[in-house]
């Protein structure tokens, strides 16, 4: 079977490791599909889902809070400071973070206060998309 390795790699550990036959992200400039033989690319990715179809026909997800990924031919090495295993997503707790990027955002005092909480409120945002994903395919 024509597979290709990925690894998507936290700040605190290795969340996934294993073959694949395709994988979705989101890609800065758009969302990316990698099949095995892609031709080598680097590039930064989004707040998202990442989709990794499985040799089996089964498919993980793992939100990941953008990154960088880099492709070569047989391996796919997605690399981001905050990843999370689809199945470990927490709804409520990410509610509660939106509300409070949300609160921060009304209170911004100066322009870092600004961008910071509007980098938390779309990385949130994208949490909850992640979510609403993995459980539509369950």
């Amino acid at each position: 079977m024509n597979t290709i390795h990925v690894d998507v790699v936290s700040a605190e550990e290795s969340i996934f490791s294993g073959e694949a036959r395709f994988v979705a992200l989101p890609g800065e400039a758009g969302e990316l599909g990698i099949y095995p033989r892609h031709t080598p690319l680097i590039t930064r990715i989004k707040p998202g889902s990442v989709r990794i179809e499985l040799p089996d026909g089964s498919e993980e997800f793992v939100f990941v809070a953008g990154g960088i990924l880099e492709v070569q031919p047989n391996c796919v090495t997605v690399l981001s400071d905050t990843a999370i295993r689809g199945a470990d997503l927490d709804a409520e707790k990410a509610e509660r973070a939106k509300a409070e990027a949300e609160e921060a955002l009304k209170n911004a005092k100066s322009e870092i206060d600004l961008a910071r909480a509007q980098s938390e409120l779309a990385i949130m945002a994208a949490q909850i998309a992640a979510l609403r994903k993995f459980r539509q395919k369950r």
